[in-house]
């Protein structure tokens, strides 16, 4: 492959409605952080783009829970989570904003490139509309009754119980919650981007790889693989709301681009304002094919960077198009999802207000945990153990004994180099090792491999310890003063190389470390050679870290504690809410009697294939075989219900889940604990019998 003449690295813009927890952090920012200071390190022209997504019916929400406005949501958590990133060291060249005018103008422009190139399909179609507050209602405004689970506060977009992807005329018994009423239909026009039409060329660019020069991660290609096997299908890119991008039609007032357009646009948005900072031209790192363009992202965003983004950019046809997506995925926290609305998560500007100078902490123990190709685990006692026993007893300590000894024997001063020691084996098996332990650190960075170039470094910063161990300087000294100053000059030169290659990793220790070099070290020379000036006046001896004491963790867990308490109180109090459901509104018998319940037996039973929670049933009917999807794969093993004796309720209109047709549904118990079982018919009941 041809090295790029310049590089465009984005993370995902996060969104605008609350603060950064680390697991965003380690899922799309730091691994970019990583990757773009070894690039500039390395002399390369990259430029780190980055904003907040401020536009979609989320922000919307939320500003009427609150009673303030968008703009209010959107300038409060633009400067919580921009502080964030600053201070924990994410080095952004631009951390923009998608509601800026730059990006209304690009992504309008965007949309009137594909409108008059016929990309889009214009679609009338009929959508909930609440009369009450006289507007249409986009698809979190809308809960119901989850047609797979029963679960009757599931959105318009999603059922959060069971994980299902929904439509807002999925749900039964829709209403609004914005006036808690049922809504109306009333017919709108909306445009769409026909991915069906893409299917052939992305399957052949992500699966087959033709066009591609880089290999993309199992995970990454697992998921698109998963999309593209179920079918591609329009997707509309308008919505009617009054909080986003306009849509620049006539005929258009009260649409605006759907946030998942715009928000992508927002790359090249930003890319535009820091070029207009900085005199510089932006096309250049867009549209020159020689150009590299990487995508930072969490797994929950695969779909729009690795599907429909490009997409987009194809049909414009001036863009280039990623050369790699690196998406991460989930860091948990002590054994739960984090989530910020839950008060499950360690927010990052409290982390930093708790843990002050403590940055490259939190980035070294996320980076060692880094989810790059599964779920990875965040907990406090892992936090604790790799500050102590990793960061404190070998880095630091390393670092700490050179200055120290250095101190001592040469009086603060590079000493000068004793050639003898270029014979010595240990010094030769020595320099191998760093050669060869700085191949995988490269090889590692460039390939998003950086739990590997970590350990790749810190086994460089345990080589410097061993060397130290092997010549003992402090013995040395009594019998031959040469060669001990000559291994201070290595272990000096070690740790000079040892601050340029935490600087990705930990850019705060590196700033203390080049600090204690001073103005007059060189670091012209490559890493493993000679770059100090003999002679130099060096810094006084200092601790790069310290040890993180059992009583504050201690007080970390006792909060999670809290919480999770807390949470289960909640969860025990509500147990009768469950258990005595609130009675449904009154039907006729004429209405129970539209329902026809038949008896069935599961004949086989296999989970579904990109989603956790649904499994594929056969169920016998006595009369016929059918096939039925249902959300219980959470609650039973596929293997452990066949044969199970069920009710079924066979009327139900078909539709379609994860690409299989679902032909009725599985009644099922709730128990209070949340648990689930099937519910049947008792007696010898044959399939196919009446319930009534």
């Amino acid at each position: 492959m041809q090295e790029p003449k310049r590089y465009l690295i984005t993370s995902a813009l996060p969104y605008a409605n609350g603060p950064l927890h680390i697991g965003h952090i380690a899922g799309a920012y730091l691994p970019a952080d990583i990757y773009v200071r070894y690039l500039r390190r390395m002399g390369k022209d990259v430029v780190f783009i980055c904003g907040s997504d401020e536009h979609g019916a989320a922000i919307t929400i939320q500003a009427k829970k609150e009673q303030t406005t968008p703009e209010a949501i959107i300038n409060k958590y633009h400067a919580i989570i921009g502080k964030a990133f600053q201070d924990l060291g994410i080095s952004f060249d631009i951390y923009h904003r998608t509601s800026s005018p730059i990006h209304h103008e690009t992504s309008q422009a965007f949309f009137v490139q594909l409108y008059e190139k016929g990309v889009f399909e214009e679609r009338e179609s009929e959508q909930y509309y609440d009369e009450a507050y006289s507007q249409f209602l986009a698809d979190r405004y809308i809960m119901g009754t989850c047609p797979v689970c029963a679960n009757p506060q599931a959105y318009g977009d999603q059922c959060e119980k069971c994980g299902t992807s929904l439509s807002p005329t999925d749900l039964i018994n829709p209403v609004s919650t914005l006036s808690m009423q049922a809504p109306v239909k009333r017919k709108t026009k909306h445009w769409y981007l026909p991915l069906n039409n893409f299917q052939t060329w992305l399957e052949q660019w992500i699966i087959a790889g033709e066009g591609r020069t880089e290999d993309w991660k199992k995970n990454v290609l697992g998921q698109c693989a998963s999309w593209l096997k179920e079918g591609l299908h329009p997707r509309a890119i308008t919505r009617d709301l009054d909080w986003g991008v306009k849509v620049p039609l006539p005929g258009a007032e009260g649409k605006v681009l759907y946030v998942w357009l715009d928000a992508p646009i927002g790359y090249i948005s930003a890319t535009k304002q820091w070029a207009m900072d900085h005199g510089k031209d932006w096309k250049p790192y867009w549209q020159d094919a020689d150009s590299k363009l990487v995508h930072f992202i969490g797994k929950d965003n695969i779909v729009f960077h690795c599907l429909i983004f490009p997409c987009i950019l194809k049909s414009h046809g001036e863009y280039i198009l990623p050369t790699n997506v690196p998406a991460n995925e989930f860091m948990n926290l002590e054994g739960d999802k984090m989530s910020t609305s839950r008060n499950w998560s360690v927010q990052v500007h409290t982390y930093l207000e708790e843990f002050p100078g403590k940055e490259d902490v939190l980035r070294y123990v996320l980076c060692a945990n880094m989810p790059e190709t599964k779920d990875s685990e965040f907990t406090w006692k892992d936090f604790q153990a790799r500050n102590n026993n990793e960061l404190v007893a070998i880095f630091g300590n390393y670092a700490n004994r050179v200055m120290v000894l250095t101190q001592k024997f040469a009086a603060g001063r590079v000493p000068a180099f004793d050639k003898a020691l270029d014979s010595d084996k240990l010094v030769a098996d020595y320099r191998a090792q760093i050669d060869q332990l700085y191949a995988v650190y490269q090889q590692s960075i460039l390939a998003y491999r950086f739990r590997d170039a970590l350990m790749a470094f810190m086994d460089i910063v345990r080589l410097g310890n061993k060397l130290l161990t092997d010549f003992e300087p402090w013995k040395l000294i009594k019998t031959d003063e040469p060669k001990t100053l000559g291994i201070l000059r290595i272990c000096l030169e070690s740790l000079a190389d040892i601050a340029v290659l935490c600087e990705p990793f930990m850019p705060f220790s590196a700033q203390r470390l080049l600090g204690y070099f001073g103005a007059d070290a060189a670091f012209t020379g490559a890493i493993g050679e000679q770059k100090l000036v003999e002679g130099a006046n060096l810094g006084e001896p200092f601790y790069l870290f310290e040890k993180i004491e059992d009583a504050v963790i201690q007080t970390k867990l006792d909060a999670l504690e809290a919480v999770r308490l807390s949470r289960n109180q909640v969860a025990e109090q509500s147990k009768p809410v469950v258990v005595l459901t609130p009675v449904k509104p009154e039907i006729t018998y004429d209405d129970f009697a539209k329902l026809d319940l038949r008896n069935g037996v599961i004949l086989a039973a296999e989970a579904v294939k990109g989603a956790d929670k649904l499994l594929k049933l056969t169920v016998d009917l006595g009369f016929e075989q059918r096939t039925i999807v249902s959300g219980i794969a959470l609650h039973f093993a596929p293997q452990d219900i066949v044969g199970k004796k069920v009710v079924v309720l066979a009327n139900l209109a078909p539709r379609k889940m994860r690409g299989v047709e679902s032909n009725g549904m599985i009644l099922m118990a709730e128990q209070a604990d949340g648990s689930l079982q099937f519910v049947a018919a008792e007696g010898d009941g044959a399939p196919g019998d009446s319930i009534s």
